[in-house]
């Protein structure tokens, strides 16, 4: 019995009922299954102008599933190996800039909830802070135990 094939419009409207996808990550995926005579771009331009393909709704949804777990820096990497351009890029930046200490300091209190008590300890939170891209800033402020509230 021969396998049913998916179109290729059925397999994106697929793939956003998932989840938000960028217009990149999107195009990558279809790439793989496209025939010849499939044009990837026009079912892309089709899918924006329909709505159902956003860059903003992918940026907000990306933003908001990484905020509680990773800082600025690394958040803004994502966006930006996901083609996401360069001017939203900055005003997502400019939003995120606001509450980072909060955040990291609420990533730190999940993994590590006291200050540390030696030089290795304090190198080892900064280390995990790091990785998690918060800011020098950030985590400076985290680590030594400022507690304001509106940050």
């Amino acid at each position: 019995m021969a396998k049913l094939q998916i179109s290729l419009k059925a397999r994106a409207l697929r793939y956003l009922s998932a989840r938000e996808h960028s217009r990149l990550e999107l195009g990558r995926k279809l790439a793989r299954y496209a025939q010849e005579d499939d044009d990837v771009e026009a079912l892309l331009d089709a899918l924006e102008a329909a709505k159902l393909l956003s860059q903003e709704r992918f940026s907000e949804s990306l933003v908001r599933r990484r905020a509680t777990h990773f800082g600025n820096s690394r958040i803004l990497s994502e966006l930006k190996s996901h083609g996401i351009a360069a001017d939203a890029v900055a005003g997502i930046k400019a939003n995120l800039e606001q509450d980072e200490t909060t955040r990291a300091r609420e990533v730190w209190r999940r993994k590590f909830g006291t200050l540390p008590e030696n030089a290795d300890q304090r190198a080892k939170q900064m280390r995990f802070l790091m990785q998690r891209g918060f800011s020098s800033r950030a985590i400076r402020d985290v680590l030594r135990g400022v507690v304001d509230d509106d940050e």
